[in-house]
């Protein structure tokens, strides 16, 4: 039968079994006993390795942190590693986040992309190699994750307690194929003396700061000033209410992935701007605006860094005040060429004045594998032979996936170009179509694998 056929035949059973991950709230939680991630993440992959039971395959529960199904024999292991964790839904969904909702070619749902549909896909592919009988001198094994959104300690203990990898994919980036992914820079920016009474926002440090409350004493700048000034960004909406000796500020920006904030609209950054240009003279608002703004770009810490793979960005994902102190999570995507060295140095005269301080927390190197590579050719060539695009090359992104952690692998999919699938946004999904394609690359691509 036509593979193409054969994946139309099974397309219901995947989105069942999709829909099956969907359902759990599978954000890292407080440690339980036995669960590492808490309570939702070990739950939603107990019924990933019942799915993949029930598909034919051998599994492996490593501890509630990962688990895998295999198929084949040999000692060389091709992996293909997933995720089950989510971010937060967030605000804004116009569909249950924990529901497969379909709509003519599209699915909704937390994870539907990012990443529970796309390892399911690699799952079926999987399926149909093995039921095509052709023989195998590797292993091949889907791995799945629990903690990718939040340190990826699941597959630093996947290293600890299984066997190497000696090639693979992560479906967790873009198409066409990911042969570099940028360094990965974490600071906090915190307030020294502020006239702002509370500001809260964002909800998680991986997304732009959606949306923004913020609480200043009244008389020092006008409600109306405020206003007039917020009204000039890019924010969706804004409210400025005077009552009881404070003016509370709402802004409502755009989420977006943090290795692309310029697809979103920084709550916390437009009502920062907007206060300074309103004439509120105070410490940290002209500290946040000189030293993070709104470009994206890293400029007002002195990093703009770019080179020939990409540019630096730079994301404010959440704003937090606590006992008086504000502080903000700034989430940095480095170019693959620029090194730690440089980024101290070019960073060290903007981590502190009499208004702020900048604390570097993290700094994580950039991965790369050349593009001549038989594992990108082999991962390349399949997405070419299934979409005939050849308009588009492997490319290098701001996204860290488990390619970071599992040496061997890279990240492959499942975003096509050009499609904005709402991924850390509300009402994320994937197509029908899509779904249908991708299996058919990804068959293509273990294929290959395993010619190598």
């Amino acid at each position: 039968m036509d593979i193409k056929q054969q994946i139309i035949d099974c397309t219901d059973a995947l989105l069942e079994d999709i829909g099956k991950l969907v359902k759990y709230n599978s954000v890292e939680a407080a440690p339980l006993p036995g669960m590492p991630f808490g309570e939702q993440p070990a739950l939603c992959l107990a019924e990933a390795l019942k799915i993949a039971e029930g598909l034919g395959f051998k599994t492996k529960n490593l501890d509630n942190y990962c688990g895998y199904a295999e198929m084949g024999e040999g000692d060389e292991i091709i992996g293909i590693a997933g995720h089950l964790d989510i971010v937060p839904a967030g605000e804004g969904w116009t569909k249950d986040p924990f529901a497969l909702t379909r709509e003519g070619d599209l699915v909704y749902g937390r994870g539907t992309t990012d990443d529970k549909g796309p390892i399911m896909e690699a799952l079926y592919a999987m399926k149909l190699i093995k039921d095509s009988g052709r023989p195998m001198n590797k292993r091949v094994r889907v791995i799945f994750g629990c903690n990718e959104e939040t340190g990826s300690a699941c597959m630093r203990h996947y290293n600890e307690v299984e066997e190497p990898l000696t090639m693979g994919f992560t479906p967790d980036a873009n198409f066409p194929c990911i042969y570099g992914e940028k360094g990965h820079m974490n600071l906090i920016v915190s307030s020294k003396n502020t006239k702002i009474i509370a500001m809260n926002g964002g909800f998680v440090t991986n997304a732009v700061c959606d949306r923004c409350t913020t609480v200043i004493p009244a008389g020092i700048v006008s409600a109306e000033a405020v206003k007039a000034e917020l009204d000039k960004t890019p924010l969706v909406s804004s409210t400025v209410t005077e009552e009881n000796g404070t003016v509370t500020i709402f802004a409502q920006g755009v989420a977006a992935h943090a290795s692309m904030p310029l697809l979103g609209v920084n709550a916390a950054g437009c009502t920062m701007e907007a206060l300074k240009n309103a004439g509120f003279d105070d410490d940290f608002v002209n500290f946040y605006v000189s030293r993070v703004g709104t470009k994206c770009d890293g400029a007002g810490c002195g990093i703009n860094f770019i080179d020939e793979y990409g540019d630096l960005t730079f994301n404010n994902g959440i704003v937090k005040t606590v006992d008086g102190k504000i502080s903000c999570t700034i989430d940095i995507r480095v170019p693959v060429t620029v090194t730690e060295e440089q980024l101290r140095t070019a960073i060290a005269p903007y981590l502190e004045n009499e208004q702020g301080l900048i604390e570097i927390k993290s700094i994580g190197a950039p991965l790369f594998c050349p593009k001549e590579s038989p594992l990108v050719q082999a991962l390349y060539k399949a997405y070419v032979k299934v979409t005939g695009d050849t308009a588009h090359e492997p490319m290098v992104i701001g996204g860290g996936t488990y390619a970071k952690y599992l040496p061997g692998i890279i990240a492959f999919g499942p975003e096509m170009p050009d499609v904005d699938y709402r991924i850390h946004n509300a009402d994320e999904f994937l197509s029908v179509a899509g779904i249908q394609e991708a299996m058919e690359v990804y068959y293509k691509a273990i294929s290959n694998m395993l010619d190598i």
